[in-house]
């Protein structure tokens, strides 16, 4: 981990895919925070994939700084995932949350900058890009969601927090993956505060 450890708010990078809906979770909890609070932390700046997502839109509304690196642009995925880490090191983030982004990332980036990401299931059940269907294929009674440190593997990182979601009779995958959004929503606010607050126990 080399950005080093500062008083202050935790300074966050937010990459995202689409609408961005837990990016604006975030977004809010931070405009309600105390600046007194030893749990502050201050969204910096949003990266996305490709352009025009809702998440950029919602940044752009706030005044935050946006940047955008579409791996159709570049040669190879190696300079892609430089072109990421020069991006989002120009922040000088203490953390980057991956929320809803939906790109693997780089090793050099994971070992230049704290990372986190969220599954839609109770890892380490059902990892991979179909949590909620295949929970629901298998018959679980209970799934939920789970905020884990990314490393290089697929949904393998260490576990920080899980949120429990009964699975209804009549659920499908869409009405399903709607409830565990709004618990994943709150995980998010409650897992950067957490981290702000404890940031010595994980940066260096």
């Amino acid at each position: 981990m080399s950005t080093a450890l500062a008083a202050g708010p935790l300074r966050v990078v937010v990459l995202v895919s689409g609408s961005g809906t837990n990016l604006q979770a975030l977004l809010d909890a931070q405009s309600n925070a105390d600046p007194a609070d030893p749990s502050g932390y201050a969204v910096v700046a949003v990266g996305a994939d490709r352009p025009g997502t809702g998440g950029e839109e919602r940044a752009i509304a706030r005044g935050i700084p946006t940047f955008t690196v579409r791996l159709g642009d570049f040669p190879s995925r190696e300079e892609w995932d430089r072109a990421l880490l020069e991006n989002v090191s120009a922040h000088t983030p203490h953390l980057v949350v991956l929320a809803g982004f939906m790109k693997l990332i780089g090793p050099d980036l994971l070992r230049a900058h704290p990372t986190v990401n969220s599954h839609p299931a109770l890892l380490p059940s059902f990892p991979g890009a179909h949590g909620v269907r295949d929970a629901l294929a298998h018959g679980v009674k209970v799934t939920g969601c789970t905020i884990f440190w990314v490393d290089e593997g697929v949904d393998t990182g260490a576990i920080i927090d899980q949120r429990a979601v009964r699975v209804e009779d009549g659920d499908t995958e869409e009405t399903l993956h709607e409830r565990i959004k709004v618990e994943e929503r709150v995980m998010f606010v409650e897992t950067v505060r957490g981290l702000a607050a404890d940031r010595t126990s994980w940066l260096t």
